[in-house]
């Protein structure tokens, strides 16, 4: 039976799947391989540590490989689709295709079929498609002017809430929380590493964030509403293009964020349906990978 390998390359984790024309043989997974935030050098060892990981797993040689599809974010870009084609092109034999993550994502939860899926990871984005196979994006520019909900976005707003708190005469919880996260001794300490340069990575502030949202701190109540809140309108911008006769689309969500943080999860759901109440959001978690893989096993067009 051919091999078909899928590949799901994001900034902090990049997922590979090995599989025949019907079962999963094999899994791997390394650190991020987004060449656009690691660089390529990283992104290099990851996708060779990830693809051989999901070989060794299935006891399978990566020559043995007739078509590898692989999801990563910027691959839009000219030079990111060459560089990261090259990249494979040393690891596995066969036909090579290189796809947005979006399209990755969108394929495993819906395959062939409409609907929108809605990204929160490293980044994020909205990207869906209707019945006339018409296609439509929100958000996905880039941390520095768009990722509104992402995990970096979150951490970025929870650390500019901990000073607005600050100038309101209010201590919140998150203050110790973040702290003790960066290992800081205090805010001007605070100051000095959110500001720096390279940025940080606001990232990793995630759980504190959740946590302390979880333990009642409006400060980090408000992060987790608003990110919920962003994250629903790029929703409601693609499935309101794609779907203007109807509010009954279907969304679905992905991403690291979506599936470490369940609170933000439930704001996207309480926003997204109180703008679109007909909104059928699927509950389970799309996996990109297992997108890249089903399309990996499709005859290429």
């Amino acid at each position: 039976m051919p091999l078909f390998l899928g590949i799901d390359s994001g900034g902090t984790k990049t997922a590979c799947v090995l599989g025949d024309e019907h079962v999963i043989l094999g899994r791997g997974v390394s650190g991020g391989s987004n060449v656009v935030r690691v660089g390529e050098a990283q992104a290099k060892q990851a996708l060779a540590e990830a693809v051989r990981e999901s070989c060794r797993a299935a006891g399978r040689s990566p020559r043995e490989i007739v078509r590898t599809v692989m999801g990563s974010a910027g691959a839009a870009r000219a030079e990111v689709r060459k560089f990261l084609e090259q990249t494979l092109a040393e690891l596995v034999a066969g036909e090579i295709r290189v796809v947005g993550d979006m399209v990755a994502a969108r394929h495993a939860a819906f395959g062939d079929g409409s609907g929108v899926v809605v990204i929160s990871g490293t980044g994020s984005i909205a990207y869906g498609k209707n019945e006339q196979g018409e296609t439509a994006r929100a958000g996905g520019w880039g941390w520095a002017i768009s990722d509104e909900g992402s995990g970096p976005w979150i951490g970025r707003i929870a650390v500019a809430a901990i000073f607005h708190a600050q100038e309101r005469g209010q201590v919140s919880a998150l203050e110790s929380a973040v702290l003790h996260a960066w290992q800081l001794a205090d805010t001007e300490q605070l100051v000095r590493a959110a500001n720096a340069t390279p940025p940080p990575d606001f990232g990793s502030l995630l759980p504190e964030v959740v946590a302390a949202a979880a333990a009642g701190d409006s400060s980090a109540q408000d992060v987790v509403a608003r990110a919920g809140r962003e994250l629903a309108q790029l929703a409601r911008t693609v499935a309101t293009r794609l779907f203007p006769e109807s509010d009954s689309a279907r969304v679905a969500m992905a991403g690291g964020v979506f599936g470490h943080a369940p609170l933000v999860r439930d704001a996207f759901c309480h926003a997204l349906l109180e703008g679109l109440p007909r909104i059928v959001i699927l509950s389970a978690l799309a996996e990109p990978v297992l997108g890249a893989l089903d399309l990996a096993r499709q005859s290429p067009s």
